[in-house]
């Protein structure tokens, strides 16, 4: 399998919902719109320290981490951030990874948007087609 990339939009996710609170008005939302290296081997979401404050996002705790080269290290969380891609989104925590030379979008919010990496096309899909699926367990109460 190759290295794939896929356009992301991040957002501030206080600013978003700032916005529906009528707090302020839609340019105000801080945004970024990135080429991201799709890593299904990655947790979340793998910022730089430069989108971390182009995003204005607050730092909300310190995650152990292991690095690709195995190295293991203690970086900051940061967030709310909205992820966008296409018409689906989704909100998580970034880790903050200084020195990275690449956004990474990491497993968790790929499957929190139904999305997948095609074996054969090698591009970023809807996991079950063109609308997201969101799969729950209800509807049988149990006491």
């Amino acid at each position: 399998m190759s290295i794939v990339y896929t356009e992301i939009t991040l957002k501030n996710g206080g600013d978003v919902l700032d916005l529906r609170r009528g707090r302020i008005k839609e340019p105000e939302v801080r945004q970024t719109t990135v080429t991201a290296l799709v890593d299904t081997g990655a947790w979340t979401l793998v910022i730089d320290d430069d989108t971390c404050k182009q995003l204005g996002l607050e730092v909300v705790g310190t995650e152990s981490t292991t690095l690709a080269d195995g190295s293991k290290a203690f970086y900051q969380l940061a967030g709310p951030v909205e992820v966008h891609w296409k018409d689906r989104r989704t909100s998580c925590d970034a880790i903050v990874l200084p020195s990275a030379d690449e956004i990474l979008l990491g497993a968790i919010p790929l499957e929190a948007m139904d999305l997948m990496v095609h074996p054969r096309t090698e591009e970023v899909v809807g996991a079950h087609g063109d609308l997201p699926v969101h799969l729950v367990k209800g509807g049988v109460k149990h006491y």
